[in-house]
């Protein structure tokens, strides 16, 4: 055993209060470069190696992309850090946009990939232990989350009462629909609201807070069961785009225009929503997916005619990336996790139960999750369960 300085430290639940010298009667901390097992708080104990997926190669087509590494070293908690043992990660569509790189083209592979995780605490940093303690459940948004355990600042993990995939809907999902809403959608009562791809892991979110403030709310899906669900969760209208003509629809029963489009889809979509746009309406643009798997990562749009479309209407469009409001996020987070807790907001999960293969469990699933995401199958968010470790009792 030996001393290193705090950031190369672990805290371990057992120790009766922070660690110093043993000759002081405490015990001393406890280095996992020089230990070969560090033990948790349930006596199951964390191996040196472990899974994770690692960009190893640039491309939007995240099999090409993305190695699955079963010999990655276990990762050390520095001061203020938690070790995270990943239960439930979260798919999102920009998944693939980082496997391509595109968020920031100067950084090159190897790169961890996965933006979201929800699990325990099996270590901590000393000055984590202030707030943290080994067991705990806690969810958090960061890169590197396809991985069996991660390495969290204390500061950046939300507590939870226990792990539920639930939580994990709402880490990116439901505050992207809550910020956005809040900050550019202008609602209140009585106005019309659509929401593309609305019974998908954002647009659920979408669909119940447009209904909170009292709005009129057309959901666009593409199949009778994914219009079942959102009828369920409060959704005026829904239009199944494979058996419906959604510009058809929308002119005949908005002849006015809708006052506003939650938009995640892109193309032809993106176009079809400027022209249904009421006066004052305004397009919130929270991402493109159906341009993600081209090699640009776009799709063409009508471009051209939108500023004579947006003047005669005094119309608006307005981007929204949700790590742009990350100073709203807890206060965001913490609301919608009233809401879920007083039953006031459904959290709906896609476990993959009805999938091909059947769920999602593993790190190697995230594969068949990434491309049943983008055959459009999903209901709700997508989540991978991560399964214990064989000596693990948690």
């Amino acid at each position: 055993m030996s001393w290193r300085r705090a950031p190369r430290c672990c805290w371990r639940r057992a120790a009766p209060g922070p660690a110093c010298s043993a000759a002081g009667g405490r015990r001393p901390i406890l280095d996992m470069s020089y230990s070969r097992h560090f033990l948790d708080f349930q006596g199951s104990s964390i191996p040196t190696a472990m899974k994770k997926l690692v960009v190893t190669a640039l491309s939007p087509n995240f099999r090409q992309a993305v190695t699955l590494r079963r010999d990655a070293p276990v990762p050390l908690p520095g001061d203020g850090e938690l070790l995270v043992r990943n239960r439930f990660v979260g798919i999102n569509a920009s998944d693939i946009n980082y496997s391509a790189g595109r968020y920031d083209t100067s950084v090159k592979p190897p790169l961890d990939v996965g933006f979201e995780g929800i699990g325990d605490v099996v270590a901590l940093g000393l000055s984590a232990s202030a707030h943290y303690s080994v067991g705990q459940a806690v969810a958090y948004v960061k890169a590197g989350s396809f991985a069996e355990y991660t390495v969290v600042p204390a500061k950046e993990a939300v507590p939870l009462p226990s792990v539920k995939p639930e939580f994990l809907t709402l880490m990116v999902s439901g505050a992207t629909a809550y910020i956005s809403l809040k900050n550019l959608g202008g609602l209140s009562e009585g106005k019309k609201v659509l929401v593309t791809a609305a019974a998908g892991g954002t647009g659920q979110f979408a669909v119940q807070l447009a209904k909170k403030a009292k709005c009129h709310v057309i959901g666009t899906c593409s199949s009778d069961e994914k219009s079942g669900f959102l009828k369920s969760i409060g959704c005026d209208h829904v239009i199944n785009y494979k058996t419906e003509n959604v510009e058809s629809v929308l002119r005949k029963d908005y002849p006015e225009g809708v006052d506003v489009v939650y938009e995640s889809v892109g193309g032809k979509m993106f176009d079809l929503a400027v022209n249904s746009l009421a006066t004052k309406g305004r397009l919130i643009v929270i991402g493109f997916i159906a341009g993600y798997q081209n090699p640009t990562g776009t799709h063409p749009i009508k471009a051209e005619f939108l500023p004579a479309k947006l003047l005669k209407k005094s119309a608006s469009v307005q981007g929204f990336f949700l790590n742009h409001y990350f100073s709203e996020y807890k206060m965001a987070l913490q609301h919608l996790l009233k809401m879920y807790e007083k039953g006031e907001l459904v959290c709906e999960v896609d476990l993959g139960d009805l999938s091909p293969e059947g769920k999602f469990i593993g790190l190697e699933s995230v594969f068949r999750a990434v491309d049943y995401m983008y055959m459009g199958k999903n209901i709700g968010k997508i989540v991978v369960e991560l399964p214990h470790s064989v000596n693990s009792k948690l």
